[in-house]
């Protein structure tokens, strides 16, 4: 090999040793460095969300029920006659049905309204009252426990109905009050009559809330009604179906027998 050959060799694998850098330099040294989550602090812990200090309030304890009915309820017409009422409407379907058959008979019912049925169906609260039937407050949501709420309640819960019983017949008289199922209390009766409301009971109840047949709710109306009854039956709440038949034969029968007569 020639000496310039042999030098140039020389440089060449002197270079490629030390990473072909510049002659006489030291490559710099390279430092890992660390990466951010090894040198970010740890999150902090989340909160434990902290329980709430704030006591529920406790619902008004229920006053018990009587064991028997108080006094001051109309149970009567007070006439020979026979009085209809019907509980839980209005309803879209029931009532119209039941008008038609009043209203071929020629004799009036009382109609004890439920207020949230009236809210929903006006016309008919309207129609009621425009063909000359009587009104009953059954209380805004049919609550079976009404009379056993504080006074307070009682009032707001009657105010309620009858407000908007007024919305859809303005000026209607609201002249009675029922109690769904009939489980009544003093304080209830003197709330009812502090509104101008007359408490209404009933004398007669074929029970046709309990879906049963026509022939049976004919059966028990006939044999249980007499002169100055108060006949219960539904024309809402549920399958009326039954009590539309079975009053299809009672109403002219009933007004053959005793007549129908309004409540006084």
């Amino acid at each position: 090999m020639r000496p310039r050959t042999a030098l140039a060799f020389a440089l060449g694998l002197v270079l490629l040793i030390t990473g072909c850098g510049e002659p006489g330099k030291t490559p710099p040294k390279v430092t890992a460095q660390p990466s951010a989550s090894a040198t970010s602090p740890p999150p902090p812990p989340s909160p434990k969300p902290q329980p709430s200090h704030t006591t529920p309030k406790p619902k008004p304890k229920l006053r018990p029920l009587p064991k028997k009915l108080p006094a001051g309820l109309h149970r009567r017409t007070g006439n020979p006659g026979v009085a209809l009422t019907f509980d839980d409407g209005p309803d879209p379907r029931y009532t119209p049905q039941i008008l038609a058959q009043l209203r071929a008979a020629h004799v009036t019912a009382t109609f004890c309204l439920v207020g949230k049925q009236a809210k929903h169906y006006p016309h008919l609260v309207a129609q009621i009252v425009r063909e000359g039937h009587q009104l009953c407050n059954h209380s805004w949501r049919h609550d079976v426990d009404l009379g056993r709420r504080p006074a307070a309640e009682i009032r707001a819960d009657l105010e309620r109905t009858n407000r908007v019983i007024h919305e859809a017949a303005p000026n209607a008289p609201i002249t009675w009050f029922r109690q769904p199922g009939g489980r009544w209390t003093a304080e209830e009766i003197a709330v009812a009559r502090q509104l101008g409301l007359r408490p209404l009971h009933w004398s007669v109840d074929p029970q046709d809330w309990n879906h049963p047949s026509a022939k049976a709710i004919i059966q028990r109306v006939t044999s249980a009604t007499g002169h100055g009854s108060v006949v219960l039956m539904h024309d809402a709440g549920g399958d009326r179906t039954q009590t539309m038949a079975a009053c299809r034969r009672l109403i002219p029968d009933l007004k053959r027998r005793y007549g129908i007569s309004r409540l006084r």
